[in-house]
């Protein structure tokens, strides 16, 4: 079955960061290591991690001053020993049992990653939304994902799958130089390297939503995450077997993808102005995609 390495990485994430490393504790011995990697904390992260008495659990720092969380992930990366990682974020949770659940599932001597479900939380831990009615319904695939995930990244978070350490390791783990959409580019290129497998109906993560979150301090637009856009698709390690035609049009997807993306965390924040214009965009750049994006964006006003 093998046993998995949690690594954390956190910046200033007091509030939550307890929460997290004792949800990964509490998954029990299929959980070889806890490594919460500090990148320059400035508040009581350090304080309060150090205070926690655990054998598996481990306090790794950065060098100098914000290094980005990808360099902290793969500086967590190069210190696990387990047969499977998972990187969670220092203001989500693990629900109980939810990666023996994973290791669990059947799987190919090919498979490279394993991964479920997450439901949405606020601030204050409470489920919102309503993802959780579609949950039965829902499919995502398994196997051969390239192609699929190049569309779009339905992974969504990181924290809802297991990655085989060594391959993942094989690829470098995450580009550095990226700011945002650096999971999806991993994602990608471990895809091409083996199968993926989806335990549907397993809720595994709950990934928090507020105001402090990366992804909520600002708004953000296409330019944001063109360099991984750009990335993706031009990284022969990622691309050499998928056929030139199907390639553009993947690239096309994933631009409608990200628009949809963006349009629906308008929605969720109240950000009526920002909303219309990514619409007027759309509409003006790819009109015959518009119905899918608001498709997308109606399913995250309804809450899923």
């Amino acid at each position: 079955m093998g046993k998995v390495s949690v690594v954390i990485p956190v910046r200033n994430g007091q509030s939550y960061v307890a929460e997290a490393v004792g949800s990964a504790l509490a998954q029990g011995d299929c959980v070889a290591e806890v490594i919460v990697v500090d990148d320059h904390s400035s508040d009581r992260t350090v304080e309060i991690v150090s205070s926690l008495t655990e054998p598996r659990l481990r306090l790794l720092h950065t060098d100098g001053a914000g290094a980005g969380v990808s360099f902290a992930r793969n500086l967590g990366l190069r210190h696990a020993h387990a047969d499977w990682v998972t990187f969670l974020d220092a203001d989500d949770r693990i629900r109980p049992d939810a990666l023996r659940k994973l290791l669990n599932y059947p799987r190919g001597s090919d498979t490279v990653a394993i991964y479920g479900d997450y439901e949405r939380i606020d601030a204050e831990g409470g489920i919102i939304g309503r993802r959780r009615w579609i949950r039965g319904t829902r499919r995502k695939p398994s196997g051969k994902i390239l192609e699929s995930l190049l569309a779009g990244n339905f992974i969504v978070n990181g924290g809802i799958m297991l990655v085989r350490r060594k391959p993942f390791a094989g690829i470098g783990g995450f580009d550095e130089t990226l700011r945002y959409c650096e999971d999806w580019h991993a994602w990608c290129r471990l895809a091409a390297r083996g199968a993926f497998a989806y335990r549907a109906n397993t809720h595994v993560l709950d990934y928090r939503v507020h105001d402090n979150s990366t992804m909520m301090k600002r708004p953000h637009s296409l330019d944001d995450y063109r360099p991984a856009l750009d990335a993706i698709f031009d990284d022969p390690a990622i691309t050499e077997n998928v056929p030139a035609a199907r390639l553009l049009d993947l690239k096309d997807q994933a631009r409608a993808h990200l628009d949809a993306y963006l349009l629906s965390q308008a929605s969720r924040s109240r950000r009526f102005a920002e909303m219309f214009n990514g619409f007027s965009n759309v509409l003006r750049r790819d009109p015959l995609r518009l119905p899918r994006t608001l498709a997308v964006c109606g399913a995250a006003i309804a809450g899923l």
